[in-house]
């Protein structure tokens, strides 16, 4: 199946996703700030985090439901290309597992926010997924996922 739009609209449309600074990501970075978590943000650490919380020797990583192949309602497989999107989010979902696996062994805590949890129509409210990840990081739980309600 054809692109729906020229090449020229899709290359601007491309550009404009963000790989750091989300929306998801600012809203969590700005809820932390608020009750009183101090971060770090992309240390180099596996799998670049995009938050660290070396005081709490916790991380969190905001993950897009699209980009790394969550099963969710805000997840469709492209009709385009669906061998090369297959292989890339497969392949992104691969290194998650592997950096995931590497902070563990380092002795990290490792928290992952869905999208779904942040937006669409099963989200959950700011506040109580706030107090779900402010919980944990006072916790000695070494894994948390977030996702939407079901």
């Amino acid at each position: 199946m054809a692109d729906v739009v020229d090449p020229a609209t899709r290359s601007r449309m491309m550009s404009g996703i963000r790989g750091k600074n989300t929306r998801p990501e600012l809203l969590i970075r700005k809820a932390l700030h608020a009750r009183g978590f101090r971060y770090r943000l992309h240390c180099d650490l596996p799998g670049k985090p995009d938050i660290c919380l070396p005081k709490h020797r916790a991380v969190i990583f905001v993950h897009g439901c699209f980009w790394h192949g969550h099963g969710c309602h805000l997840f469709k497989w492209p009709s385009t290309r669906p061998e090369f999107w297959r292989a890339k989010i497969g392949r992104n979902c691969e290194v998650d597992r592997a950096a995931e696996a590497r902070l563990a062994d380092l002795g990290w805590r490792v928290a992952v926010v869905w999208e779904c949890a942040i937006k669409g129509r099963e989200r959950i409210p700011v506040d109580r997924l706030m107090d779900c990840v402010a919980q944990w990081l006072t916790s000695t739980e070494a894994r948390l996922t977030l996702t939407g309600q079901a």
